[in-house]
């Protein structure tokens, strides 16, 4: 049985794409590599060649792409366009992850909370809703709301009733109503710019924190 190639050399449009096998020792790849370019030179004589080199899932250090750079460097016409490996982009952007947790707070309590918190009820005037993260209130936000208790100031409170009575977060505090130049109660979010508590429409929300679809199509 033929053993499958560690290096396959495959022609575009616009010059030559080297795929290096992701399962084969990484030793065992380089050898196959200089042998190909050494073997097929046809393939690299004349004018310059674009080279996009595929590295598959397997990760590599700097170090190993300078190995692999530099023995394509060896071709004087190679000139390498990229040198890519899935491994690479396999780390995507945290997920945005929520807790949700339902009832209501009244008078005199305090909610206290790890992380992003949708909760779904009503904070009553006098009752406290303190988090580490965002908060969001499906329900009438009268009360306190207490976001990035950690110092976190870019984290943002939102309620679908907005007429709390204090705003804080991280440092940051604001009290209704002159501070918000907010006319009317209705589906709002609060956040910190330049460090000042700023209020704008939920449908805003997105320009402000592009990792959150809470609210999507509101």
């Amino acid at each position: 049985m033929t053993a499958k190639p560690l290096v396959t050399i495959k022609g575009i449009k616009d010059g030559l794409v080297f795929l290096l096998d992701d399962h084969g020792e990484f030793a065992d790849v380089l050898r196959e590599l200089r042998d190909k370019l050494e073997h097929a030179p046809h393939f690299f004589n004349g004018p310059i060649v674009n080279v996009d080199v595929k590295l598959g899932d397997r990760s590599i250090t700097d170090e190993q792409k300078s190995e692999v750079l530099d023995i394509l460097k060896q071709r004087g016409n190679m000139l390498i366009r990229s040198l890519e490996s899935n491994a690479d982009a396999k780390p995507e952007a945290a997920k945005y992850v929520v807790q949700t947790l339902t009832g209501i707070v009244r008078s005199g309590q305090v909610l206290k909370h790890e992380g992003n918190l949708l909760f779904i009820g009503d904070v009553n005037p006098g009752g406290v809703i303190v988090s580490t993260g965002d908060i969001f209130v499906f329900g009438a936000l009268r009360g306190t709301a207490y976001a990035g208790v950690d110092g976190q100031t870019s984290a943002i409170i939102g309620a679908s009733l907005f007429a709390p009575t204090q705003l804080r977060i991280g440092e940051v505090i604001s009290r209704p109503p002159d501070e918000w130049g907010v006319t009317q109660a209705h589906m709002e979010f609060a956040y910190v710019h330049e460090g000042s508590m700023q209020i704008d429409k939920v449908s805003q929300l997105h320009r402000i924190r592009k990792d959150i679809n809470l609210f999507k199509g509101v």
